[in-house]
């Protein structure tokens, strides 16, 4: 899928664990809502880093695209390195690493260390770079005819003001994990499923996904999962725009309002 069906798939998701929280009676705390939501979008961007013409690749400047080339050059070398019998060669390292369980488990615990550990700073980090991707994502249009510079700016500003935010007592710094210490831990539930929603979307495109490596199926270790042919669509085709971007609004909605008790 593109970019910004990514975002709003990301975001519904997380809308959708609120929503299953509140009905367990374990209501959210509205930033952490808000911010998870959030978060959850810009990395449902993020697999995406082994592609040099991805919406990620040009987040931040030179230094996303440069990223975006070690990232692919890694994960190449990580499928010649690791491919099974049945995998075909391939020429490049989109939708392999990063588009895996592993990966996403691996990203999302590092960001909870990183938060747990770097204090206030490394929270901010966190915030800043999800912030700027959920804009690119789910802003798109006008993201890009905007200068990167008021991008930034605008998730340092939102990522300073969240954080002041959810610092209050009872705003869900401590979410979900309330022994001391483990402030901000939570943030990296939404690193994860936004990385694993992306991996489902492009699942039900034309290519599949190898969601599941290392773990082997027959002879492939990076087995393209999907559904049946039949049901799949090529990435940016009108089934994902008039379809599936309007339905990801509609359950977005739904979850929030479900989220916050309104239904």
């Amino acid at each position: 899928m593109m970019g910004p069906a990514h975002s709003l798939s990301g975001a519904a998701a997380w809308l959708g664990v609120g929503a299953a929280a509140a009905a367990a009676g374990h209501t959210m705390p509205w930033p952490v809502l808000v911010v998870g939501a959030l978060i959850c979008a810009g990395a449902a961007l993020a697999p995406d880093l082994d592609h040099k013409s991805a919406t990620i690749s040009r987040a931040f400047g030179p230094v996303s695209k440069g990223l975006c080339e070690i990232v692919d050059k890694l994960s190449y070398s990580v499928y010649k390195a690791t491919k099974g019998p049945g995998d075909p060669r391939r020429t490049g390292g989109h939708r392999t690493l990063t588009h895996t369980w592993l990966w996403a488990v691996l990203i999302g615990g590092g960001a909870s260390l990183a938060a747990i550990t770097g204090g206030r700073w490394a929270v901010l980090a966190i915030l800043f770079v999800h912030l700027v991707l959920a804009v690119e994502g789910l802003l798109w249009r006008a993201a890009r005819v905007s200068s990167d510079i008021l991008v930034w700016l605008l998730g340092a500003t939102s990522a300073w003001i969240l954080a002041g935010v959810l610092d209050q007592p009872g705003n869900g710094s401590a979410w979900l994990f309330t022994e001391p210490g483990q402030e901000y831990l939570w943030l990296g539930l939404p690193i994860v499923l936004g990385s694993l929603v992306h991996c489902i979307g492009d699942a039900l495109t034309i290519s599949g996904c190898p969601i599941l490596w290392p773990i082997p199926l027959g002879r492939k270790r990076w087995y393209p999962l999907g559904p049946p042919k039949f049901m799949r669509f090529r990435a940016g085709s009108w089934v994902e725009i008039k379809v599936l971007m309007p339905a990801f609004m509609v359950l977005g909605g739904v979850g929030a309002a479900a989220a916050l008790n309104f239904i």
